[in-house]
């Protein structure tokens, strides 16, 4: 669809006028307006996202559903949902993300006490995804907003993707993807023993298990949510104007995210199949950018490894300038992507015709990481390798030596939050 140039529809709609005060218009992206709110109840500002696209906001609707109680998730209050109306999702507001970090931070590397204690608070946030096998598709640090007391909240599910239901049949969830809802404030958070029970089992699983059960889940996923269509050529950076990090006038808001420019049509996903077609380039996994539609929640952590990397070097590991320049940076830094890499790779789609000089003498991520640790390399190579099967799970990452060890993460409490002034 052909987002439209304004949208005003908020302003007309007395479901959500009678609840809430419309304060300013702060942000817009292709398929979105964002409002500044304040509820009339109780004079809490919220953020209203009105979502001009019916793909996304099934998907971001769904996918905070599930997530809802999960402390470092953004939280959705309610959303208001009417045939041949936008979407309006009305969730928590947040001032700043982790990209205002990293750009406060200028030359001076950030704590290691303060990069451990964001980075559990990132992957425990991506854990509540995975253990529900919802894959995010969209991890940048503008979509780690964090709170006024230093809380990391993951946003931006418009790609989001359910691999398979965790808490709802998969008759409900066609159902609710597939046809608008009425105002509908939200649910209890139910089946939090399921949840705690599951996270219990996960625990004892194998790495070589974990992936197995994905590999089930992503066949699975081909037979699932049958009105999907790809709607993310990147959505104009959305992502953290839907949650208020930023003016619409903030040009230096997205100098760490260039779009993707891909297949509008969205290739196979409207017969339900993945895209790779999703993502920001600097932080798509390989798979993706050959073209994959094989994948699952692997991609969300190669995605954090290059966050994670931008956290302690304070630079984008790979600023490619387009997919073919964003494959040649990954591989003079990983090396050839071949079979000894990563058995089966010649089976990605356009493996046979993207080809590159043989790099006889790879840089390593050492060379990109020049002033960190050997413990803090060593964390990323974890997530940043070409074999998906390889790249640690967010489980294993919470168990990871490098959070018990000197430097301790910090608490919340003391992370220090980047001032943001309201507009």
């Amino acid at each position: 669809m052909d987002p439209p140039t304004t949208s005003w529809s908020i302003h007309t709609r007395p479901e959500i006028t009678t609840k809430y005060e419309i304060l300013n218009h702060i942000g817009s992206g292709s398929y979105a307006d964002v409002y500044r709110g304040r509820r009339i109840s109780d004079g809490t500002t919220v953020a209203l996202k009105e979502v001009h696209d019916h793909q996304s906001a099934s998907r971001e609707i769904d996918a905070l559903k599930i997530l809802r109680g999960s402390e470092n998730i953004i939280f959705m209050h309610e959303f208001f949902w009417r045939e041949d109306e936008d979407a309006v999702i009305v969730l928590e507001f947040l001032r700043t993300d982790l990209a205002a970090v990293i750009r406060g931070a200028g030359s001076e590397r950030i704590d290691g006490g303060e990069v451990k204690g964001l980075m559990m608070q990132m992957v425990s946030g991506i854990h509540a995804c995975h253990r529900n096998r919802i894959v995010h598709r969209d991890l940048k640090p503008e979509n780690f907003l964090i709170s006024d007391d230093g809380v990391v909240k993951l946003a931006d599910f418009g790609q989001a993707r359910i691999l398979i239901e965790s808490r709802f049949d998969a008759s409900n969830h066609e159902s609710s993807s597939q046809h608008p809802r009425d105002a509908n404030p939200l649910l209890d958070n139910s089946n939090q023993t399921e949840f705690e029970n599951q996270e219990e089992e996960e625990e004892k699983m194998s790495h070589d298990e974990y992936f197995r059960v994905l590999d089930e889940l992503k066949i699975k996923s081909h037979t699932y949510d049958t009105d999907d269509k790809d709607t993310n050529t990147h959505e104009g950076n959305n992502s953290c104007l839907a949650t208020c990090t930023t003016s619409d006038d903030d040009d230096d808001a997205w100098k760490n995210s260039l779009p993707y420019e891909g297949d509008e049509e969205g290739g196979n996903e409207e017969h339900g199949f993945l895209t790779s077609c999703v993502g920001t380039r600097w932080f798509r996994a390989p798979e993706l950018l050959y073209g994959s539609s094989n994948y699952g929640l692997e991609v969300d952590l190669w995605s954090l490894g290059c966050v994670f990397a931008e956290l302690l070097t304070l630079k984008p590991l790979f600023p490619g300038t387009g997919d073919i320049d964003q494959i040649s940076r990954i591989i003079s830094v990983l090396g050839n992507l071949d079979e000894e890499a990563w058995n089966g790779c010649s089976k990605l789609p356009d493996y046979g015709t993207i080809s590159f000089t043989k790099v006889e003498n790879p840089i390593g991520l050492e060379a990109c990481m020049p002033n960190c640790l050997h413990d803090e390399v060593s964390l990323v190579k974890k997530l940043v390798c070409y074999d998906p099967a390889r790249r640690v799970t967010t489980m294993e990452l919470l168990h990871d030596k490098y959070f018990s060890e000197e430097p301790l993460p910090v608490s919340v409490s003391q992370l220090r939050v980047p001032p943001i002034a309201e507009k």
